[in-house]
């Protein structure tokens, strides 16, 4: 699966420009609206590899693209924003209870230390439940659906999914080392690791989008685009 995953890209057509586009859009991202296309693009590479699709995405029909970006972009908004309130919840308290003495330097150490142990512990499973709640997005088209819990237990608590999320996280870790090493040179690695992180992420839901497929039981397309076999339930 990582070997296809890496390769999801390479084998479709029109793949260069499909990374040239996605590069400059992942390196725009601090626009957010760029953000936001790449995410309707994942919603794409989820949309099809849960059906057992092989065949890449391509960056058109915008508006349509934008929309789902939109959509998934919102549910991760939501997921996200628990441990980002919890961070600034312990910053305010640290700030409360802050004070001379070397008891309150103790204090504020241990609510900073707990707070940020639990902001991370947050972070983690908001980052583990994303991915799985785009993906029921990108299945049932509904912005709901990214918060079903009946529908998104059984995924989260597979071990199906959770060898697929270890093995993109893995994929993701490794781009941030290759953009890091690359950032020795500035501006050349700033660009070149945009395009190394969206090749990265892509080939990781690549691999969510097959364990959501195989979770749920999902038909798959035939060579034409056409529903074929049920695969089974895991």
């Amino acid at each position: 699966m990582i070997t296809a995953s890496l390769t999801y890209l390479r084998e479709s057509d029109g793949w260069v420009k499909t990374v040239v586009v996605g590069g400059l859009l992942t390196l725009l991202g601090f626009l957010v609206v760029p953000t936001v296309l790449v995410a309707g693009y994942l919603v794409r590479v989820l949309r099809g590899t849960m059906h057992g699709d092989e065949t890449a995405p391509q960056f058109d029909d915008w508006g349509n693209l934008a929309g789902d970006g939109l959509r998934a972009f919102a549910i991760a908004l939501v997921y996200g924003l628990v441990p980002a309130v919890l961070v600034a919840v312990t910053a305010g308290l640290a700030a409360a209870v802050a004070g001379p003495g070397p008891r309150s330097g103790l204090v504020v150490g241990a609510v900073s230390l707990v707070g940020g142990l639990l902001a991370l512990a947050l972070g983690l499973l908001a980052a583990y439940i994303i991915p799985a709640a785009v993906a029921n997005y990108a299945e049932q088209g509904s912005i709901r659906s990214g918060f079903a819990v009946d529908d998104l237990r059984p995924v989260l608590t597979s071990g199906t999914y959770a060898t697929a999320w270890v093995t993109g996280f893995a994929i993701i870790l490794g781009a941030g080392l290759v953009a890091a090493v690359l950032n020795v040179v500035p501006l050349l690695g700033t660009v070149v690791g945009a395009f190394v992180s969206f090749y990265a992420i892509t080939a990781a839901y690549y691999i969510v989008g097959h364990a959501w497929g195989d979770c749920r039981g999902l038909e798959l397309h035939d060579g034409e685009g056409e529903m074929g076999a049920e695969r089974p339930a895991v």
